[in-house]
């Protein structure tokens, strides 16, 4: 009886071990010496099929090497399980213009379920003074 309890238990463990749980540990400073500017920000679009599934925290804007405009935005997967994505950047000049670059295609990403994690881009030129991000569901998961 007592064997077959434990090969019980033995099994069920590694059912559980193999179904994917995953655990996201993540280490910060209590008190972050940076000073981070978040901001919400209008100029993220996300697709509708990432509606309660990721979140976009918030946008951070500086001005990196020689002028250039540098983005990180921080997201989080608020479902359990791995999520993945593509996101598109699109860079604008000082009158609004978009700027037609090669590089304009989209990039996947993915998030373990409930990890927070950040997409930082500096932008190709520096003409660039705005942006636009857009967030896609892939259709496969």
């Amino acid at each position: 009886m007592t064997t077959k309890l434990f090969a019980g238990i033995a099994a069920g463990t590694v059912i559980l071990l193999q179904s994917g749980c995953s655990t996201v540990n993540t280490l910060e400073p209590a008190q972050p010496v940076a000073q981070r500017q978040m901001l919400n920000d209008k100029r993220v679009i996300t697709d509708t099929g990432l509606y309660g599934r990721v979140r976009i925290l918030g946008v951070n804007i500086a001005t990196g090497p020689a002028g250039f405009l540098k983005i990180q935005v921080e997201i989080q997967n608020l479902t359990s399980s791995p999520k993945s994505f593509t996101y598109r950047i699109e860079w604008f000049d000082e009158y609004g213009m978009i700027i037609n670059l090669p590089t304009m295609t989209a990039i996947p990403r993915s998030l373990e379920g409930k990890e927070t994690a950040s997409i930082t881009a500096m932008a190709p030129t520096d003409r660039a003074k705005d942006f636009r991000i857009k967030f896609l569901d892939q259709i496969s998961n």
